[in-house]
């Protein structure tokens, strides 16, 4: 059974798709850290980078959108390219990709408006596209001169594998939906940017859009206004339609389907396999890296065999958590060494039938020569780490922090430098106790030649301060 579950609180909505009680996808959307995806806004372009092609444009954002105007990748312009904006332009244009760590939203001059059957595409010149999941040619072409009669000229469509067996009817409300959209372009024109013209829908409204399949049992969401915003839509309750429920019990809406635990677990660096092996999971800005391990697996009967049962088991949990954690860009998997290629060859396949369940575009590259899995995911929203937790103050997020011989030095340098250099003869150090007492040197022999030699006064005052952490403050000898 395949069900979608919306939590949503005051600051915070949670959507998750658990399938047979296991949860297969979950995503965040804070209220004080919204996605842009989708969003279509009048921007003002605040610098041109001609040797890329590409332009950083103010939409109003915390960091300026990074907008590719050129043709062709890696090109410069130095002929001057006629699409190349001005600073001070207004563009309008639609985020592609939320901004991720220090970069900025990607932006697009190419439009899409997506819906639950089809992906509208103004200025496409009529183009469509149909999805290769939809594999019977007489339905194919039935949907291609349905769709086509309906789109106005100029207007292109992608149509999405939901879009199978859907009646005219159908395509026509939805293109009619979308087409409203469109018209708001109209008005930014006039706008003074950087403004907002069109925001996509709300998380609930984005959830059944994104999930709503012939395959999906049903919707449960615990707030009763998006619940009766969704009934209107019409969308619930017919012949093949899913069902959408409203959780009114007192145990939370996760809690109540089995999925807390499970969702706290998506955020886990080691992953644990059946048969005993491990996949570890790193993301770093430039790529994703899973590491197989045989752990608890190792030894038992043909060692061959084993690793094969192992890197297979890992195939088809990598594809999960890939979907699960929304991990995206390029992925490496480092499998455990198989030097035999047919071993290889049925690894790549077990991998890539995996990555068919995914909704997000998948591609197995395929290995290297220093037998590393390649495999690329389309990159929409932040992964769920990069959305739920934040760097840590000690470390920066590096996940390692400066030794105490370190940090020791560093104290001590800083100290020798304020007497030095500056008009202070005492300072405050404030830090951790043990830091403090490394700091001072064994019988504070340290500290008391430091005080010899400049003729100053050091204070040291103990604080709960996280390891490696410390203050010095310059002071005036009373």
């Amino acid at each position: 059974m395949k069900r979608v579950l919306m939590d949503i609180s005051e600051d915070l909505t949670r959507i998750a798709l658990a399938e047979d009680g296991e949860l297969v996808e979950l995503y965040y959307e804070s209220k004080h850290d919204e996605s842009l995806l989708g969003n279509v806004y009048a921007g003002r372009v605040a610098s041109v980078v001609p040797n890329l092609q590409a332009a950083f444009v103010d939409i109003g954002a915390e960091k300026n959108g990074y907008y590719y105007y050129g043709a062709a990748r890696a090109v410069s312009d130095e002929g001057k390219n006629p699409a190349r904006p001005r600073p001070g332009d207004t563009l309008i244009l639609q985020v592609e990709k939320d901004a991720a760590g220090s970069k900025g939203a990607v932006l697009t001059n190419r439009f899409s408006f997506p819906g639950k059957f089809l992906v509208l595409l103004p200025g496409d010149d009529g183009e469509i596209g149909i999805s290769r999941k939809i594999t019977d040619s007489a339905e194919r072409e039935r949907i291609r001169r349905t769709v086509r009669a309906l789109l106005p000229e100029g207007c292109g469509a992608i149509v999405r594998t939901n879009g199978a067996n859907r009646s005219q009817e159908e395509y026509e409300n939805e293109i009619s939906l979308l087409l409203e959209k469109c018209k708001k372009l109209e008005k930014g024109t006039f706008a003074l940017p950087p403004a907002l013209l069109l925001q996509e829908s709300q998380p609930v409204h984005q959830a059944v859009r994104d999930f709503y399949s012939a395959d999906v049992d049903e919707f449960v969401l615990n707030d009763e206004a998006a619940c009766h915003s969704l009934l209107e839509t019409g969308d619930f309750g017919g012949e093949g339609q899913p069902v959408l429920r409203l959780h009114t019990e007192k145990t939370p809406l996760f809690e109540a389907y089995f999925l807390e635990r499970q969702s706290e677990k998506a955020l886990e660096e080691k992953v644990w396999l059946k048969s005993g092996g491990f996949l570890v999971i790193e993301e770093t800005e430039a790529c994703v890296v899973i590491d197989v391990n045989t752990g608890k697996a190792a030894g038992r009967g043909d060692l061959q065999k084993s690793i094969l049962r192992t890197n297979l088991e890992a195939a088809e949990e990598a594809a999960k958590q890939m979907r699960l954690r929304n991990l995206s860009g390029i992925i490496i998997i480092d499998f455990i060494d198989m030097p035999e290629k047919k071993n290889q060859q049925e690894l790549t396949r077990r991998l890539e039938s995996a990555v068919k369940k995914d909704r997000i575009k998948t591609v197995v590259i395929g290995m290297t020569e220093l037998g590393l899995m390649q495999v690329t995911r389309k990159k929409t929203r932040p992964s769920l780490r990069w959305q739920m937790t934040t760097k840590c103050r000690a470390c920066e997020g590096t996940g390692r922090l400066p030794s105490i011989d370190w940090t020791v030095t560093k104290m001590r340098r800083q100290a020798e430098s304020i007497f030095a250099n500056t008009i202070y003869d005492e300072i405050l150090v404030r830090a951790d106790g043990r830091l403090l007492r490394a700091f001072a040197g064994e019988k504070d022999c340290w500290l008391k030649q430091l005080e010899m030699r400049f003729g100053g006064t050091v204070i040291l005052e103990a604080a709960e301060m996280g390891f490696g952490i410390f203050e010095i403050e310059k002071q005036k000898r009373s």
